[in-house]
């Protein structure tokens, strides 16, 4: 499959690939090849900025509607829990305007056992988020949800060989000290008054499933390189929705294995904004979760699973911001502070990206003897 380049494990494609490419001089100065060049270069930035925003919005409306439920009278950690995954059935309808490709079913049996654990380990993985949103403030929550990228860099490090830097070193420091510090600052007063015990339980919650969802992200990219091969749409969505599906299927069970069920209808009569009000919330906090994860998957399948957690620490600021204003939440002095840690943590981050960037672009004109764009149409060369 060809080497990785050092800043982006991505997986190679038919329609982009981030790779050196050999043009000739004519190849160089035809307008049909530059024209092809520049589309898909403009076609690929449009997909990136709309995956980023899919999993930036889904992520923060959703986060702050579970965090409502949960302060207005919901108790159900399972409900909590489905709601993160149940809303799969609204991407279907897009399924119908995709081709089908026939290339991504080569090995169906493991690509479909990949999906049924990936499914299971998804809903093993929603509950302990659900848990910590329920004992812990959402400024703290979030911030603690930051150690997901240092995560995700050590489980790329051995799943998706991506390389270790001294940037990407400090950055994994820097936000391992942001999450350590919320450990010393259990206040009350804020969206939610957990006891001591909970804050702890939360606390250890949050960071399980931080350390979780990476590890999910990395195997799902590894997926896409040993056993898709291929990017499209469609591979996107099918992910999403058979991942969702099992899922689904496994909360549910839970949810009447444990006999919450039986106390849906009381939750339902006692909540603060009436049954209306309990309905909206669930659907729409559904909706926010699939939106995010069409983003998350779609960003690994252009990028890589760590570019998709970087970007999602981009809304690392917007989750505080919102909890503040709607929920309530207090800023203390040492949630601001850790608050600038993961962001220093986050730029040392992207700077490292950056000169990965510009050392292959380097790389790329003294090979090639010519300036070409960092994504380029594979095919663009066999169409001359």
């Amino acid at each position: 499959m060809g080497e990785v380049q050092p800043q982006i494990n991505a997986p190679i494609s038919d329609d982009f690939c981030v790779r050196p490419c050999t043009l000739t001089e004519a190849e160089e100065n035809s307008p049909e090849i530059n024209n092809k060049s520049l589309l898909t270069r403009y076609k690929w930035w449009f997909q990136m900025l709309l995956y980023s925003f899919f999993l930036l919005s889904g992520s923060g409306s959703a986060t702050i509607l579970g965090r409502l439920y949960y302060n207005n009278g919901g108790k159900s950690n399972w409900i909590a829990t489905l709601v993160q995954v149940i809303g799969f059935p609204i991407l279907i309808p897009f399924l119908f305007f995709t081709t089908a490709d026939t290339e991504n079913r080569r090995r169906p049996l493991a690509l479909a056992a990949f999906n049924v654990a990936i499914g299971v380990f998804l809903a093993v993985d929603c509950l302990l988020f659900s848990i910590g949103l329920r004992y812990l403030p959402i400024i703290t929550y979030t911030l603690i949800g930051a150690s997901q990228l240092g995560f995700n860099a050590v489980f790329s490090l051995f799943l998706n060989r991506q390389k270790f830097t001294p940037f990407i070193v400090n950055s994994l420091v820097l936000l391992t000290v942001s999450s350590t510090l919320l450990v010393f600052d259990p206040e009350s007063g804020d969206s939610t008054a957990a006891s001591g015990r909970k804050y702890v339980v939360g606390f250890v919650c949050t960071v399980a499933a931080s350390a979780g969802y990476a590890m999910m992200l990395s195997l799902t990219q590894l997926a896409f390189q040993k056993l898709i091969k291929k990017e499209t749409a469609r591979a996107v969505m099918e992910m999403t929705i058979y991942q969702s599906l099992v899922a689904s299927i496994v909360v549910v069970i839970a949810l009447f294995a444990s006999g919450e069920w039986r106390h849906l209808g009381g939750e339902m009569d006692g909540y603060k904004r009436g049954k209306v009000g309990y309905l909206m919330n669930l659907a729409w906090t559904a909706v926010g979760w699939q939106v995010f994860g069409v983003g998350c998957v779609g960003l690994i399948f252009q990028v890589s699973a760590l570019f998709a957690n970087v970007i999602g620490m981009l809304g690392l600021p917007m989750g505080p911001v919102l909890a503040v204003m709607f929920l309530g939440d207090r800023l203390s002095g040492l949630k601001a502070v850790a608050m600038v840690v993961a962001m220093w943590g986050f730029v040392s981050y992207i700077y490292q990206h950056y000169l990965d960037d510009l050392e292959m672009k380097e790389r790329q004109r003294s090979e090639d003897g010519v300036q070409l764009p960092l994504v380029d149409q594979r095919g663009a060369s066999a169409a001359s």
